[in-house]
């Protein structure tokens, strides 16, 4: 059905949507945006299905926003610019307001965007070996269309200590963050997960996503003036100097000049 995920439905309507991108270890390319949109749409309309999983396939659960879908942005006109960022902060809330509880079941790694899509998790269990990282500041971008949705999973202040350094983490951190509910052993992730499925199972369908409409409504607003404003944020920092900068360095496998020497 999908070029980029695979999706899954079992007999108690329990959904299982992969990352299917294990070569490029997940990375949210423009087909993957467009993929994840439209499944957003289906499971959210679909009555047989209860609950949602969302995963990753091979070792990586989302490493974030593909780099050449972003090196493209480099050389796009302005209104091409806006349009991709749209494309990413629009899945992001389509992913976020989905009527079905979407528990995140981590299996690996999650930088830049692969935390943005933890974070639009109702709760998200890792796997204990994984690390995690706001890492768009290396390339001289920033986590925009993201970052309502992790700032709404931290709060603000827990947000601040890694949101704009880059840095790696581990589970156990992630978990101190409140990006992850809890971590596990990789070969107890499954169970993990599963009990979190299981009491939604004797709830009212209607009743939960309702429930959910209102935690969303007692919490941080994002609405289209938030989401207006990252994907300004985000096609700002694409025409500047230090993006073209970080993209390029990634790619020419170089230190950005910014960057500290390591001695």
């Amino acid at each position: 059905m999908y070029e980029t995920l695979k999706l899954d439905i079992d007999a108690r309507g329990v959904a299982r949507l992969a990352l299917n991108r294990p070569d490029k270890h997940n990375a949210l390319s423009a087909q993957m945006l467009a993929d994840l949109t439209d499944a957003a749409a289906r499971l959210g309309a679909d009555d047989a299905v209860r609950v949602v999983v969302l995963t990753g396939e091979g070792p990586t659960f989302c490493a974030g926003g593909d780099l050449g879908w972003m090196r493209e942005q480099m050389a796009a006109d302005p209104e091409t610019r806006a349009r991709e960022a749209a494309k990413l902060a629009w899945m992001l809330q389509a992913m976020n307001t989905l009527p079905k509880p979407l528990i995140g079941a981590l299996q690996g790694n999650a930088f830049g965007g692969g935390v943005g899509m933890a974070s639009i998790c109702d709760i998200a269990i890792g796997a204990d070996h994984l690390k995690m990282g706001l890492t768009e500041v290396r390339l001289g971008i920033i986590p925009a269309t993201i970052g309502p949705y992790v700032v709404a999973r931290m709060g603000e202040g827990r947000a601040r200590r890694v949101f704009m350094n880059g840095r790696l983490f581990g589970a156990d951190e992630a978990v101190d963050l409140g990006l992850l509910a809890r971590a596990v052993p990789a070969d107890a992730l499954a169970d993990a997960v599963e009990a979190e499925v299981e009491p939604y199972l004797s709830c009212a369908p209607g009743a939960v996503a309702a429930a959910k409409t209102l935690a969303r409504a007692l919490g941080p607003r994002i609405d289209e003036d938030t989401i207006a404003m990252t994907i300004s944020a985000l096609k700002a920092r694409w025409e500047t100097e230090e993006a073209a900068e970080g993209i390029g360095a990634f790619f020419e496998r170089r230190t950005a000049r910014w960057a500290a020497q390591r001695t």
